[in-house]
Formats: structure tokens, sequence, C-alpha cells
């Protein structure tokens, strides 16, 4: 895609708002020409063309092998590097990636670890916190302010022979890969030259676009975060089927959150940080694009898959259940907290007691039993007889062993607890009558 540099000293035209006389200067015309102009005119011109069965099925082969372009290629392999492939792979993927018209692997992947660098900020070149469509596509329609874009370290990228030949030379892999490859297999190989342009050429490659639009979109708004809920990126099965396996992306970003870092600095070496080539870690959850990865592993074509440590995945997916729970259990009534009850003189519990106050002693923390007397399951009698009492041992089994729900119901009715606690106070008491203890 396209971008905008200011003249020097100038001020750049996102800073000034948008007006009746100004708006085409907001326009980036070039890549809104490729995902919203050209992709209208394959719409209406599907009106007028007939679509194959062969077509069909060629624009659906080619829309697997281009998605795979961006996911496996442009975003697992480049962007990440979670794993290293053979020159035929990275060509292929170069190729077809060309072919999903998204930009070229070296201006893709320089936003994306920008993305992961500064999530959610103002540097997060599509950051959702402006807005779902501007995440989605409205970054690249709207010219951007290159100050305040974040940087990252793209070294790597310059160093790789495909890289650099896709990029000066990006013009013509879109034009060839994004339209002329399909129709000329749909035209030489079933005589659909029309259909192969309009629906394996420039439906196919839209459709592509929208599908990866949604990981930067839909991917920080819809689903779960199982492992981190300090930033957007959520998971959601429905947003892995639409982007090949991406949709996984709370856990993507997890793992990321370290490896963006190594490309802060020249200095760093990004193949020595924790990576992930996979987005769904579980047997059953759809990405398709983990599997060709390991299938081209299987056949020689890959190598060094990449997969973050199970037990810091585990950890923190437990810290993030465990954030939840807490989260829950501090909305809910636990009873007074033990040191802001006052405490009592054992004495004193007595009198409370024989004053008419349904009063019991557990466990050295007083209880106000009054409005639950009528409602206990063992009858009126038997917590009466608790009354004045330290009835721990009765509590706790000398009676009955009393379940999580009634020592949850127990603690919210505490009103104090006992000085030095409740046995320590019956046997200093007793002793001290019989001259034993001063």
């Amino acid at each position: 895609m396209a971008k905008t540099e200011p003249s020097a000293g100038k001020q750049h035209i996102s800073e000034e708002p948008i007006t009746l006389g100004n708006w085409y200067q907001h326009v980036n015309w070039i890549n809104t020409t490729l995902i919203l102009i050209v992709p209208v005119g394959g719409i209406v011109a599907a009106f007028y063309t007939q679509l194959r069965a062969l077509t069909a099925a060629w624009a659906l082969l080619y829309y697997f092998w281009t998605g795979l372009g961006v996911t496996a290629g442009y975003h697992r392999l480049w962007a990440h590097r979670s794993y290293e492939a053979g020159l035929p792979i990275r060509i292929f993927l170069a190729c077809v990636g060309g072919g999903a018209v998204q930009g070229s692997i070296r201006w893709w992947s320089s936003k994306h670890r920008a993305h992961h660098r500064w999530t959610d900020t103002v540097k997060d070149p599509y950051s959702v916190m402006k807005g779902l469509w501007y995440s989605h596509f409205m970054w690249m329609v709207l010219n951007q302010n290159p100050k305040t874009k974040g940087r990252t370290d793209i070294s790597d990228l310059n160093e790789d022979p495909v890289v650099v030949w896709q990029h000066k030379n990006y013009g013509s892999v879109i034009l060839f890969f994004g339209m002329l490859f399909p129709m000329l297999v749909a035209g030489l190989g079933w005589g659909d030259w029309k259909g192969g342009l309009v629906y394996a050429g420039i439906l196919r490659f839209s459709f592509v676009q929208q599908a990866t639009f949604c990981v930067n979109s839909l991917a920080h708004w819809l689903g779960e975060q199982p492992f981190d809920d300090r930033n957007s990126p959520r998971d959601h099965v429905v947003t892995a089927l639409i982007t090949l396996g991406e949709g996984y992306h709370n856990f993507h970003h997890e793992v990321r959150r370290f490896f963006s870092l190594a490309f802060t600095s020249h200095s760093l070496n990004p193949n020595k940080f924790p990576s992930d080539y996979r987005n769904a870690i579980e047997w059953w959850q759809y990405d398709p694009t983990k599997w060709s990865i390991w299938v081209w592993k299987q056949l020689g074509l890959a190598s060094n898959l990449k997969q973050f440590r199970a037990n810091e995945i585990e950890k923190g997916r437990v810290q993030q259940l465990q954030k939840k729970l807490d989260q829950k259990r501090s909305k809910l009534d636990w009873g007074v907290p033990l040191d802001q009850l006052p405490v009592v003189d054992w004495d004193d519990f007595i009198a409370e007691s024989q004053s008419g106050k349904a009063l019991v002693a557990i466990a050295g923390v007083i209880h106000d039993v009054s409005k639950f007397i009528t409602e206990h399951p063992g009858g009126k009698t038997l917590i009466s007889s608790a009354i004045g009492k330290d009835a721990t041992a009765m509590f706790n089994g000398g009676v009955y062993t009393h379940s999580n729900a009634a020592h949850n119901l127990l603690s919210s009715m505490r009103v104090g607890v006992i000085r030095g606690g409740g046995e320590v106070e019956i046997w200093r008491h007793q002793n001290s009558q019989k001259g034993l203890y001063t």
C-alpha cells in the first residue's frame, strides 16, 4: 500500500479537519483504488459475468493460496519469524501473498510489527481504540501522519532477497498475481477469460482483503480473552474461520508481546525471542495455516517451527482465570473481614448472650444467629443450645460436618472476635475460678 510523506515544515493533512474543500487530500487514492474502487467495479462486473463451476472452484483454491500467502507468509514467516522456510516456499508465499493485494511483505510486516509493539496506543497503525471501521480499513483509506507511527526494526527483511525483490517489483506482482494469473488459468484452462478476471481475480482478492482486515478489527472486538485482558485482542472461532486460523488473537498477542520487543533495536536477533507458528494451540481449533506449515516441515520445505513453552501458556491461562475469579469474588458478600471486627472479651460475650442476643462463638469468632434460628435445618433447639457457648466442635463435626455453603453463610453473620480465641478463654476463665491461673 502507499504512504504519503509530508513536506518539511508543512502541517500534515491528517492534522487538518476534513472539509468539502479538502476531503480529497485526506484520501490515500492508491490504497482506496485497490481496496474500494476496483472491488466495487468487480461487483458491478459480476452482474454481467456468468459464474462457471470450474471458475468458482479455481477462485476458491486461489483464495486459499493467496490467503495463505498472507497468514503463513506475510504474518507468521516474515512479520514474526515463527518458522524458517526454504527458497521455494518463500517464493511461492511472496507471489501468492502479492496476489492478495495488501501491500508488499516489507510494508505489511513493518506495520504489523508496529501494531504488536504499540498495541492500542496512538502509535498502533490500526488501533481499534480509534474505532472498529478505522482498524478495519480506514487507516489505509485516509492519509496518516508519519510522525505518529510506531517504528520497528525491519533490518532482517531488508536482508531477505525475496522480500527485497517483491518490494521493488510490487506493482508488477499485484498486477500479475492479483489479476492476470488467475485470468490466464481460467482462460487457458477452460476458456473463461472474463470470469477468471472478475471472480478468481478481482472479487477473490477483495474477499481476501476483507478477511485479513478482520484480524485488525474483529479480532480486537469479538470474543474472549483467556490469556490477558490488558489489551484488546480476543479469541473467537468465527474470526478464525474467516481468517484461515488467525482468530485466536488473544493467545497470539500474548506470545508476541515478548517477540515484538525484539524489533525495537537493530542489535536484537528476532530468532532468539519466544514465538509460536500456531495461532490455535488446541488440536480441535481451526487453524489451516498451522497445518500447512506443519506439512511443509514434513516435506522438508520448512524448519525450526517455534512453539511457546506449554508451561508458560498454562500459567497465563491460570492467571487470567484467577483474575476473573477474584473480580467475581469481590462482588460477593463474604462478611465483615476479621481485622475489621471489634475484639470482645469472653465475659462480655457471655453477658451479651444472656441479655437476649443470639450470639455463638465458633473458632474464636462471634456470630449473631438470631435471624437464622428458625431457618436452621437441624432445628431451632439445636442452634439455641449453642447460644452463649463456644460451638466450634459442634459446628466442625461434633454434631455435623457443615458444607462450604454453611461456612459461607456463617461468615455473613460475623459481629466480633473473642480476645485470645474461644477455647483459650474458656480454659482461662475456668482455671482462674479455681485459682490455678492468674
